[in-house]
């Protein structure tokens, strides 16, 4: 048990992490954060928390969802920084994801220059990579900036 002096209100540590306590609190509800209670029910957090949230947050920049980042968590140690062993085995568990992530925008990267460079901006009154709003027959969204292959343009009238 974290010794009573090594605790924060959820004031301090919102004040501390720069989130709202309605954040914490949903933190909290997730999993991500645990506090202690006191006998009046306040939360209680040991500073350790400070880092679980830092963590978090360093997840979600990446693009690392809630549920990522708790699953993560719950490989760490919660009320003393982890080993640099333990962080190397979170490390490598997010490796691929977040090569996954940077080849998907590599490709969004590179089919938007293709779209700026039609000039319209706009997929489903492209004539050139859209016609007839072709996409929408394969699902909501930006199909073509989402991964999906662009078809070859439509041959010319009178083109063989």
């Amino acid at each position: 048990m974290t010794p009573p002096h090594d605790r924060l209100t959820i004031g301090e540590l919102s004040a501390r992490s720069g989130l709202a306590t309605s954040a914490l609190r949903y933190y909290e509800e997730l999993g991500l954060i645990h506090a202690q209670r006191t006998s009046g029910g306040q939360r209680r957090y040991p500073r350790a928390t400070l880092r679980r949230v830092a963590f978090v947050r360093a997840a979600q920049q990446v693009g690392l969802s809630l549920e990522e980042a708790r699953r993560a968590l719950a490989t760490l140690p919660e009320n003393r920084p982890p080993t640099a062993v333990e962080w190397a085995g979170v490390a490598a568990a997010w490796q691929d994801r977040i090569d996954a992530q940077i080849a998907d925008l590599q490709r969004l990267r590179a089919r938007l220059g293709d779209c700026i460079g039609c000039g319209c901006l706009s997929l489903r009154k492209c004539g050139l990579y859209n016609p007839d709003d072709t996409a929408a027959r394969t699902g909501a969204g930006a199909r073509y900036l989402l991964g999906e292959e662009v078809p070859p343009p439509p041959a010319s009238p009178g083109a063989r």
